[in-house]
């Protein structure tokens, strides 16, 4: 040691000092868990595993005793907490590989939550009104921040004791289901330091970070490649039903019912709707001959010629909707062909569709207010707007005619009443409760467009 030059003692001394505040977590973490079990400790021993309460019959030594040492342990772990909470609040990516590179062990995620959980379950039953300056000790108050700068907070009340929060505030689809909806306390909200000042030096130790333009280079990679993914994901959800569905009817379920539907014998029209087009089609073809034949416009015809021109206009007509018919009935079995072949594309893609959520993810934050809200009145007005009834019974109505039904009026007006209702009261909601919170100067930009 006394060979080494000054540059390198003072070399060394910061790598141990650097180490010293890699591990300042790990020791701040068990320093509270210690404190939280010296209180456990003191209920097993003193007060049969319940909570410390004085007894107005106990001697006031030992009342002041046991306050005096439970305000020194809870302040203990308030203290450990909050010193844990900002030494976490600085371990980025660049500090983990550098706890990688000095072979130091940085805790673990499972073990947090574990002391986090015990901590909680010990303290939370010592509130304010308990004693004088004694802080409220819940699982809310202790919000912890893992290196990727996400918020990891503890909950007694599911299996799951971990949720994921991205530093924008924003939870990410793949970890939104695990959200706990308690309400979070002012405290919660407010760090050591203002964010803007943490996240200037998250953004200073990035651009000094030697490795910065690899990363960029990487992620903007990452970005491309999610984007290929993501479009070519997207036309293949179109295309590979439309596909399907158009193969299934001609080499498949065509020659199947053609074989079985006897031209001869099988019925012309399969609902009433059919019969009434066609035959309002052969009285109008009647009525253009006798029509022409009154201006001179043709030849005079005779009763037997208007007859054969009669019957070869109605087989004419017999044929094509015999055709039309047959296909409705094709229409139907390879509807059921290509969902069936969807299915399978959605069961085999599920990489894919992580990819596509984080796709539609990046695209819609990326949005501005105003775009935002712009597509919101958009498709609201188009699917719940004031003209929407005319759009769904036009659906409806084509709907019924691609799988050969008849058209149910009564059906399609009571669908029309409730279903774009309903849609609308659910999406009011999902404004309310979803959007409101990710971005509410888009919602109050929605409003005001709205007025």
């Amino acid at each position: 040691m006394n060979n080494l030059s000054l540059t390198q003692k003072i070399y060394l001394y910061l790598v141990s000092l650097y180490k010293w505040y890699l591990k300042t977590p790990q020791r701040s973490l068990d320093e509270a868990y210690a404190a939280a079990l010296h209180i456990k400790q003191i209920e097993d021993e003193h007060f049969n595993g319940n909570k410390i309460s004085f007894d107005l019959t106990t001697s006031s030594g030992v009342n002041i005793f046991f306050e005096s040492d439970l305000r020194k342990q809870l302040k203990v772990v308030r203290m450990r907490l909050t010193e844990f909470n900002s030494s976490r609040l600085f371990l980025n990516e660049a500090n983990q590989k550098g706890a990688i590179k000095y072979g130091v062990e940085l805790i673990e995620p499972t073990e947090v939550l574990e002391k986090l959980k015990i901590i909680d379950e010990i303290t939370v039953k010592y509130q304010e009104s308990d004693f004088d300056g004694v802080e409220n000790f819940s699982q809310s108050n202790f919000p912890l921040l893992s290196g990727n700068n996400s918020v990891i907070k503890p909950s007694s009340n599911s299996n799951n004791n971990s949720q994921i929060i991205q530093s924008n505030g924003a939870v990410p689809p793949q970890e939104y289901s695990k959200v706990n909806n308690g309400q979070r306390s002012k405290a919660n909200t407010t760090g050591v330091l203002p964010r803007s000042i943490l996240s200037t030096i998250s953004r200073l130790q990035v651009e000094l970070d030697p490795n910065a333009e690899q990363d960029v280079v990487q992620k903007f990679r990452k970005a491309q490649r999610r984007t290929i993914i993501s479009v070519r994901f997207i036309l293949l959800l179109i295309i590979v039903p439309i596909l399907t569905h158009q193969l299934a009817k001609a080499f498949v379920v065509g020659p199947i019912v053609d074989h079985v539907r006897n031209q001869e014998t099988v019925k012309i029209f399969i609902n009433y709707e059919m019969e009434e087009e066609a035959l309002v089609e052969l009285q109008r073809f009647e009525e253009r001959i006798k029509f022409q034949n009154l201006i001179g416009l043709s030849s005079p015809l005779s009763a037997e010629a208007m007859e054969v021109q009669l019957k070869d206009k109605a087989r004419e007509i017999a044929q094509e909707y015999r055709g039309e018919s047959a296909s409705a009935i094709k229409n139907v079995f390879a509807d059921i062909i290509s969902v069936i072949a969807f299915s399978i594309l959605l069961m085999v893609s599920k990489r894919e569709i992580a990819v596509l959520k984080d796709f539609f993810d990046h695209v819609v934050y990326g949005l501005s207010d105003s775009a935002k809200a712009f597509i919101i009145i958009l498709f609201t007005d188009i699917f719940v707007g004031f003209h929407s009834p005319h759009g769904w019974e036009v659906i409806l109505e084509g709907i019924s005619r691609h799988w050969g039904l008849p058209g149910n009026h009564s059906f399609i007006f009571l669908f029309i009443a409730t279903f774009p209702v309903i849609l609308d009261t659910i999406f009011k909601y999902w404004i309310f409760r979803y959007l409101n919170r990710v971005s509410p100067s888009a919602v109050a930009t929605y409003h005001n467009m709205n007025e």
